[in-house]
């Protein structure tokens, strides 16, 4: 029997919102969700920001799209992106997009993929607006990848200056508790993390420098965990008098 396929997902990069350093990390996190089958990049590549990408296209098999800013507040890249995203979408080819920006002029696109029934998958630093952030089924912050602090010595990996205490999850994780229906009070981590990602599109235990869901709940000592000795599934409850 042939093993099955995975996710055959569009990436698409606004080079104009997104640094280079992040490459390595986002093809990396992109590689936990599918197979990166189109790989595309738009900007004007003689600007600085966008410029630094040239040196790691190749490496990353990424497709330049040069667009040169004819016209000052004129966004060509966005826009040729946008229109390279809905032809891709009909094509019927693809099973996700990879959106990387931290632009919410995509808001729309991402909404509009989404009415389709196709994922969506958005990569971009903390400040996005919400509206993006929503509008994907997951938002993964690049700075939560390898590469992704915007300062070249800073070696901590996530940006411990954007890092939250595990306690502040500690909300998010009972609200998805119990948005679950269980007999016992008992649920599986897996079923929690699906939950969480579907209240918070943003959510990642890396936002809070933990790199492992099950290490960020015993960090927050709220709850309960009961971890098989071999194999099964880990599942936590809230602690008795939790709320």
């Amino acid at each position: 029997m042939s093993e099955p396929r995975s996710p055959r997902l569009a990436v698409l990069i606004d080079a104009d919102n997104a640094s280079a350093r992040i490459a390595d990390g986002l093809f990396e996190e992109i590689a936990k969700i599918g197979e990166a089958s189109v790989r595309r990049i738009y900007g004007d590549f003689s600007h600085s920001r966008s410029k630094s990408w040239a040196d790691v296209l190749q490496k990353h098999a990424i497709m330049p799209h040069q667009q040169f800013a004819y016209t000052s507040g004129k966004n060509a890249s966005d826009i040729t992106l946008v229109i390279d995203a809905m032809d891709l979408l009909h094509s019927g080819r693809f099973d996700g997009f990879c959106l990387v920006s931290s632009d919410s002029d995509f808001t729309r696109l991402a909404a509009r993929i989404r009415e389709e029934g196709v994922d969506v998958f958005g990569f971009g630093e903390r400040k996005t607006p919400e509206s993006f952030r929503q509008a994907c089924r997951r938002f993964i912050y690049t700075e939560n990848l390898h590469g992704g602090s915007e300062d070249a010595g800073d070696q901590r990996s996530p940006a411990k200056s954007n890092q939250q205490p595990p306690s502040k999850a500690t909300p998010l994780i009972k609200k998805a508790i119990g948005e679950l229906e269980g007999d016992d009070g008992w649920f599986s981590l897996g079923v929690v993390g699906n939950q969480l990602i579907k209240l918070y599109s943003d959510f990642d235990s890396r936002n809070y420098g933990i790199a492992k869901l099950s290490d960020l709940v015993r960090q927050t000592k709220a709850f309960d965990i009961e971890t098989p000795k071999q194999g099964g599934t880990v599942r936590i409850r809230l602690k008795s008098g939790g709320k």
